[in-house]
Parts: structure tokens; sequence; C-alpha cells
């Protein structure tokens, strides 16, 4: 966040693992592998603000396989442990099972993810589980054909994605997480409905608060339906029991189904913002390390990296960027910090 602070190659600073002002250490490096997405969903890339004709990233603007693989290499010897695929929508890039299996291959990183809308799941799903794929996360934003359909920009179909789920259980990927963005009028009336489909499946539904990411979505905060009122409609149905939290910095609260019915979740980054123990940085497609979601400007690996810059000095790069940073807008989120920022959007540098 905030103006781009000017970068020096610092291959020294690469041997201690950075921990930012707050003493927060990095560990998660979300991967956006490409800022394109075949859906038009209204919270994120809504048709009318990117029409069929917007011009995305050339394929020389894309970091390659191998560029992936190298940084993620770096931030690996920095402490990074997991790794997530986002976009746009991943699926979209070709041979995206070949990436999988080389970040599979990278010392120190224990686990690898990916976050999708499912569409082009289950042709796929195997061979992304045979190459080294760990988890599968899917946006399911209502179970009612006609609203999802909505929800996705009149471009996908609740069938299609559940054909994923099917596929994606075969191929050995469980539990799934289904990630739900609720907005007001739109969805927020189905939640029952899907978790009464997703009940017992062992698979984990978490509720996403509608978040003002990026400009133009149109963020209001009369759409966003807070965590505790969705808790409340869910357990005046089903009581629910809270856990405690899989690990440290982990986004969602978690709460099981008092009759076994299994987990839920929510993710409240308006309403219950969680900055505090967050140690999750972002690297968009076109090579830009990103250190928050709401961040309005990130820092160029790729140009370096292209330059001949070494592991060591970009391992410095990665460093002295993780070391000054202070985000937490969540925290401090205002009418007019929001009215005034410019925002990286959501499609950039994944959810």
């Amino acid at each position: 966040m905030g103006a781009a602070i000017p970068l020096k190659l610092d291959p020294a600073s690469a041997d201690v693992r950075p921990r930012d002002l707050r003493g927060r250490a990095l560990s998660d490096l979300r991967i956006s592998v490409l800022d394109r997405c075949n859906f038009r969903c209204p919270y994120c890339m809504p048709e009318d603000q990117y029409p069929r004709d917007h011009q995305f990233l050339s394929k020389a603007e894309r970091l390659r396989f191998e560029e992936i693989e190298r940084l993620a290499t770096v931030f690996a010897g920095l402490g990074v442990r997991k790794l997530r695929l986002t976009g746009g929508e991943p699926l979209l890039r070709r041979d995206l099972p070949e990436l999988v299996r080389k970040l599979a291959a990278v010392p120190g990183i224990d686990d690898i993810a990916l976050t999708t809308n499912g569409s082009l799941l289950a042709p796929l799903a195997q061979t992304l589980r045979d190459a080294g794929l760990k988890r599968l996360t899917l946006s399911v934003d209502s179970i009612v054909p006609a609203t999802f359909r909505a929800m996705s920009g009149e471009r996908g179909e609740i069938e299609t994605v559940l054909g994923a789920i099917a596929a994606a259980e075969h191929a050995g990927f469980a539990p799934l997480k289904i990630n739900c963005v609720v907005m007001r009028g739109s969805n927020d009336g189905e939640v029952i409905d899907l978790l009464e489909h997703f009940r017992g499946s062992g698979h984990i539904v978490r509720f996403i608060e509608y978040m003002d990411v990026g400009t133009c979505n149109d963020w209001q905060l009369g759409l966003v339906v807070p965590s505790a009122e969705l808790r409340a409609r869910i357990a005046a149905r089903w009581p629910l029991v809270e856990l405690e939290p899989n690990y440290g910095g982990e986004v969602a609260r978690r709460y099981t189904f008092a009759d076994g019915g299994g987990e839920i979740g929510f993710i409240s980054s308006v309403t219950e913002p969680f900055c505090g123990d967050c140690t999750r940085a972002r690297l968009s497609a076109d090579g830009r390390l990103y250190t928050c979601l709401f961040a309005n400007s990130g820092h160029d690996l790729r140009g370096p990296m292209r330059a001949g810059a070494s592991d060591a000095e970009l391992a410095g790069l990665i460093h002295a960027v993780w070391n000054v940073r202070d985000d937490r807008y969540s925290e401090i989120r205002s009418g007019a910090s929001r009215a005034t920022r410019e925002r990286v959007e959501m499609y950039t540098i994944g959810g």
C-alpha cells in the first residue's frame, strides 16, 4: 500500500527470514498465473467494466512457467512454505499441471493449492492431483441455477461446477473448500440452500463478505452481509460450535455443525478484520509483488529477473519489500480512504 518504495539489490539481506514492521513473517505466496477469467462475477470483474474486448496481458508480459518456478524457489528460501495458484481463472493458462509439477519439486514447499471457478476443472482434476496439487478451492456463489448464472455474469452453469466437484472427489481431493461471496439482495437468501447441498459431504463451505477490492466492482457497504448476521441465520437452523484455528494467520473463523454435519467458515475482512497475523504475499501474472490484497501498487520482480538479477539479488528485493510492510487496510478502512485510494483489481492478484 502507499507509494512504491525505491528498491536496492541487497543479496546479504536474504540471509535473514523477513519480518515486516509488525513482526509478521512471510510464509505464504499467492501466485496469479493469468489475469483473464471466463466469468464476470459482480464482486470482481463485472461485465460492464470488463467487456469481451478488454485488453489483458499479452503472453510476453506474463511470467513464464520457468520464471514462476524460479521466483517460487527464491521465496521458499525466504521461508515460504505454502503456494496458492490463482487468477483470473488459473485453468485458462495452458498446461497448468506442468507448472504444478515444477512447483511441487521446489525444495521447502510443503503445500500447493489452487483456487478456481471450476468451469474447466473436471478433465484436469486427476492430472493436477498426479502433478502434486494438494488442495482445491472452488467458487460456488449459489446452488440455485439462475442465481449461479447471474453471479457468474451469465457465463457459468452450476451443473458444470458440480461435475467438477465430483471429478475432484474421484481424483482424491478431500476435503474441498467451497467459497461463496455473499452479496445482499443477490445470493444471501440462498445460503441455507447451499449448506443443505454440502452438509454431510465432508467439504467446507466458507462465506466471504463482499470486499472493497479494486475500484471497478461498485462496492457499497449496504451490500455487505456481516458474517455475524449469517452465523445467526445459520445457527437458527443448525446450531454451531466454534472451532480453534488450524494455524496462525488462518483467514476463516471455523465452526462445526453441532449435529456432526460438517465444518463451515466465515471470512470477514470488512466487519472482523484479520490483518494482525497476515503472512501472505501476492505475485501478479506480470511479476509484481504485492503485500496486501488491498494494495494500490506492486514491486517489479520480472524486470530485474529478466535483466539478469541473481537469485540472491531477487531475494534481497523481496526481503526489502517485506521488511517495510505495514499493511492493515481492513483494520483502518474508512469511507474517506475508500473514496480516495486506487487499488489493484482482484483478478490481477487473486482473492
